[in-house]
Order: structure tokens, then sequence, then C-alpha cells
């Protein structure tokens, strides 16, 4: 296959991802990101999705190599043969979730969230909330520290610390997952069609608040979020043949 030019260096801010930008800058070139053919980050997951969110512009794949912490999303640091891992990855394309977040003042809040929108409790007490699917109440009330919705990309996140389900990609499904309910007891969630639109609305938001996240941008004092799969943006993401997302998310569960 050609080997891959126009190559846009990004890079998280720590010592380690700003040298090792230097080094592949150096050696391959730098093309603005406007213009750029594959944008490469260098960091961790956290800043896979800073990327991600921040070139949705752009008509590029983002490829990452892990110069941060856990790297899920990223692929194996190696600065020499860059331009043929680049031409033989393999392309995961995800839709994000789009968070539209009420608060007690009236003010509406969208976000986009690639792996999570989660909703938390804001306070010392519990949690009441109310769900809803397609306009229909599910569950009447959920006494908990929280809740999230996420998608099949996102689901060993967050997800998977609360004991949710790891989803596969392509699966058109996204989890429901509650973080420490305690009524009812130990209920951890649900398997959604990705076509689904959930409703979360906050019982006692006065003496309970509660916050709301999309992948790290919080809004505090809902009363109420509604999530749902935005299929009008879809991120590409590229990884070394092998090492996809669909083989890592098997492998996560065997290990």
């Amino acid at each position: 296959m050609p080997r891959v030019k126009n190559i846009a260096f990004l890079a998280s801010t720590t010592p380690e991802a700003q040298s090792a930008r230097e080094r592949l800058v150096a050696r391959y070139g730098q093309a603005p990101v406007e213009s750029a053919a594959i944008i490469v980050a260098l960091g961790g997951d956290g800043f896979m999705l800073e990327t991600l969110h921040g070139t949705m512009h752009v008509d590029a794949p983002v490829y990452g190599m892990n110069r941060g912490t856990v790297g899920f999303l990223m692929n194996t640091y190696r600065e020499t043969g860059l331009t043929g891992r680049l031409a033989e990855a393999e392309e995961a394309r995800i839709n994000p979730l789009r968070m539209v977040a009420t608060r007690q003042s009236g003010e509406i809040v969208e976000a986009l969230a690639i792996n999570e929108v989660s909703l938390l409790r804001a306070g010392p007490q519990a949690s009441r909330l109310s769900i809803s699917v397609d306009g229909r109440v599910r569950m009447e009330e959920l006494v908990c520290d929280g809740a999230l919705v996420c998608t099949p990309a996102g689901s060993t996140a967050y997800n998977y610390s609360a004991h949710g389900p790891i989803l596969p990609i392509g699966s058109e499904v996204l989890a429901l997952t509650a973080m420490a309910a305690f009524r009812p007891r130990r209920w951890r969630g649900a398997l959604l069609p990705k076509v689904a639109k959930v409703r979360f609305d906050v019982l006692d938001p006065g003496k309970r608040p509660m916050m709301a996240e999309a992948d790290g941008q919080s809004v505090r004092d809902v009363v109420s979020v509604e999530v749902a799969s935005e299929p009008s943006v879809c991120h590409r993401l590229l990884f070394d043949p092998g090492h996809g997302l669909e083989e890592r998310l098997l492998r996560e569960q065997f290990t």
C-alpha cells in the first residue's frame, strides 16, 4: 500500500507526549490539521477523546499512540515505520451520544459524548431518578449514586468499572448502567437499542442535587437529562491490524 503523507501530530501537555511529538515531527514532518490525511494523537484515552471532539470538522481519521496511562483507544508507541502502520491500519467508526441537559435555572446545555453520558449525585445523599425510554416511563424511582448511558466504544471505561456489560463494536446497542443502586436493590441497568432515547428526571433536585457529564464536560444542578445516539456525527479511529476495537473488547473480557 502507498505510504501515508500529510500527517498532523497532536500531543497532550505531558512532557512524555510533547517530547514524542517533537521527535515524530522531526522524522515525518507536520501537516496543518485542516489539510491532514491522518491525525496522530499522542497521549492517553482522555487526550484521544479530546482530539476526536476537537477535530470533528476535519475529514481525517485519528490514529492514537499511547503516551499516557490506560491507552485502550491507543496503539503501541513506536517511532519507526509509522507511515507503513498508518497505511495498513484498520478503521473503526463510532457515533457519539448527544446529551441535552436542563438545569434548575431553565438553561439547556447540549454536548456530545464518545464514551458515556453520566449522572452523578452532587451532595451527601443518594439521588432519586425516574427513567424513561422512548417516552415511556420504565422505572419510576431509582435510588442510587448515579447512572450512565454508554456506547460500545465506551463500555470498557466508566461503565465497566460500575459493573456494566462490555458491548461488542457494531452491536447496535447502548448500555444503561446504575452506580451503587440502593432501590431497586443491586439493579445494574439494561441493554437498549442504539436508536433508543433515554430520559432521566431528577425527582428531588433541591434536596438531592445531581450533575451530568458528557466525556468530562460537567453540567451542575440538572433536573432532566436526555441521551440519544447521534448518527449525523461519525468519528473514525485507526488501529493496527489485529488490534482493533473489536479485538480489544473481546480480550478485555478474558483477562
